[in-house]
């Protein structure tokens, strides 16, 4: 099985390796200002601590994935594994 990077920002799989870091923290962080949200707000929200949102928006460098999707769910958004069309399992 290939596994892909899914950037949440560009919406495409790449092959390259993992999505940047940054790529998931700017996203969070343009959403929550679109939203008029304070970190302190998402965080409450989400059911994380406002640390955590202010490491992920920063581009910190280890997340646990499932606090992650407590944020994006927020947006409507999660990780996930994603399948690139016409590439079969290895």
């Amino acid at each position: 099985m290939t596994l892909y990077a899914w950037s949440i920002v560009t919406g495409r799989a790449s092959k390259k390796g993992p999505v940047r870091d940054d790529s998931i923290g700017s996203f969070v962080r343009t959403r929550r200002r679109t939203n008029r949200l304070t970190q302190r707000q998402l965080a409450e929200l989400a059911g994380v601590g406002v640390r955590f949102v202010r490491e992920l928006e920063a581009g910190k460098p280890t997340a646990r994935i499932d606090v992650t999707n407590a944020v994006l769910r927020v947006f409507g958004r999660r990780l996930g594994l994603v399948d690139l069309p016409g590439d079969g399992e290895r």
